[in-house]
């Protein structure tokens, strides 16, 4: 990697959307109510943009930025094409539902600002600029939860605000800790001070700043904000709450794994394994009786998660870790954004019962619900399928066969909650509910259920691309 580089335009999509935040907000102010799309569009620019400036960064060697707190490698590059994209898709999902909304700039502007600090998470190779990341992903997606300002929304809001400050705290005081015991901040300089230090001080930091990380990823045991804030906030908002945040933070983790604490002496393996299984195991327990679609999909996002934390567990253990998170997070962002893209163009439908007749009323939505679905599972030619596939192979090279096993047995009992949603909507009958429906979400359904398909056929010039190292 480059030395010291202080080159603005290594950080080229982070400006862009910082950029368009900025700008957003300062023209909202005077744009008419019927001109804000302009804002929304301003950011999908950007977010175009930024997808072009990643993918360019991806083809040049890797490079530190701005005294190594920020590096620039394969992890960051497809981190910001995953959330750029994801922001994209879910900047369409909003333009039928917050049209001449009197609140309708800030709304944008706070999404490209909760997505810049995903990216800043994703790259960040410093715990302080991974604080402010975590801060800037957090603080405006508090407010996006609640944005309806009705009682579901509120309480929404309050809980996911309450759990975030009270984890984000320890997550403080977990890295005042790491700084005490390794004297620095920066990944280069903390990963080969840590073996040296204190084991129980190094342990007890660790612990506060998983609780940080692991909030923002929605697993177990800092799960219990996702069901109540995915049901109680808008469609739109949910599906970028269980996509986009989780990216970035599911980046910095396996970039905390691999550089900082591989050799610290703490069982970082053991850790994230156990934390796979009870996320995989306890997410899908209690999807099963899932009524409320919108909860239905809050407790998958969490048996996901635990698949997900299959490769971190065994990063530099296994030499497939970073291409299995890699891909597996691409095709799950664009899945689970095409599921939630069904659930925001039946507004009505609520319940899995209100579903009843899709087929038959709306085959091409119906076509692509049962896509998205069975994607989640594992169902070939899905990337899902792929990205499960890539990520019990790094845990089987990586030694943990048992967690392997257990994600097979979770994959296959989540096909029972899935085909409750699906059955219904592949019956016959039909109500109120699917009369009226959202053509830009429809438009996103479709297009996210295609990605998912093509993705998971073009896995094989893909995967490669997602190799090399995340070592600073």
């Amino acid at each position: 990697m480059n030395g010291m580089n202080e080159n603005p335009l290594d950080i080229l999509p982070e400006l862009l959307l910082a950029a368009s935040a900025v700008l957003g907000l300062l023209i909202g102010a005077w744009l008419p109510r019927s001109r804000q799309w302009l804002v929304g569009l301003l950011a999908a620019v950007a977010a175009c943009a930024g997808i072009v400036a990643a993918a360019v960064a991806a083809t040049l060697p890797d490079l530190t930025a701005f005294g190594e707190a920020f590096t620039v490698d394969p992890v960051t590059s497809a981190s910001r094409i995953v959330v750029l994209g994801g922001l994209l898709l879910v900047l369409t999902l909003c333009a039928g539902r917050f049209h001449a909304h009197p609140r309708e700039s800030e709304f944008y502007v706070l999404l490209q600002l909760s997505a810049l600090g995903a990216l800043v998470m994703a790259g960040t190779q410093d715990l302080l600029l991974l604080v402010a990341g975590y801060l800037l992903a957090s603080i405006p997606a508090y407010t996006l939860a609640g944005f309806r300002k009705d009682g579901p929304g509120t309480e929404a809001a309050l809980k996911y605000y309450v759990i975030g400050a009270l984890l984000g705290v320890l997550m403080l005081a977990g890295i005042t800790v790491l700084y005490a015991a390794g004297r620095a901040t920066g990944y280069p300089l903390l990963g080969p001070a840590l073996p040296e230090a204190p084991e129980a001080l190094v342990a007890a930091g660790v612990v506060g700043l998983l609780a940080g990380v692991l909030f923002k990823v929605g697993a177990v045991p800092a799960h219990f904000w996702v069901p109540d804030a995915v049901q109680g906030s808008t469609a739109p908002v949910a599906a970028f709450l269980t996509t986009i945040p989780k990216t970035g933070a599911l980046a910095a983790l396996l970039r905390l794994g691999d550089a900082v604490l591989a050799d610290s002496g703490v069982p970082w393996p053991a850790v994230i394994s156990v934390v796979s299984a009870a996320s995989m195991t306890l997410g899908n327990l209690a999807a099963f009786f899932q009524d409320d679609v919108k909860r239905l999909l809050a407790y998958s996002t969490i048996s996901q998660v635990g698949y997900l934390l299959l490769p971190v567990a065994v990063v530099g253990r296994s030499d497939l870790a970073q291409e299995a998170l890699l891909y597996y997070v691409a095709a799950y962002a664009v899945t689970n954004l095409g599921a939630f893209a069904v659930v925001c163009a039946l507004p009505r439908a609520r319940r899995i019962g209100d579903y009843r007749g899709l087929a038959r009323l709306r085959p091409l939505l119906a076509a692509s619900l049962v896509i998205c679905l069975l994607g989640l599972v594992g169902t070939p030619p899905t990337a899902v399928f792929v990205g499960k596939l890539e990520v019990f192979s790094a845990a089987f090279d990586g030694g943990y066969t048992w967690l392997a096993v257990l994600a097979a047995v979770n994959t296959v009992a989540s096909l029972f909650y899935y085909l409750r949603w699906i059955v219904p909507s592949v019956s016959r009958g039909g109500g109120d509910e699917l009369a009226h429906g959202d053509r830009p979400a429809r438009a996103v359904a479709y297009v996210a259920a295609t990605i998912s398909v093509g993705l998971g056929l073009a896995a094989g010039p893909v995967l490669p691309a997602l190799s090399g190292s995340v070592a600073t």
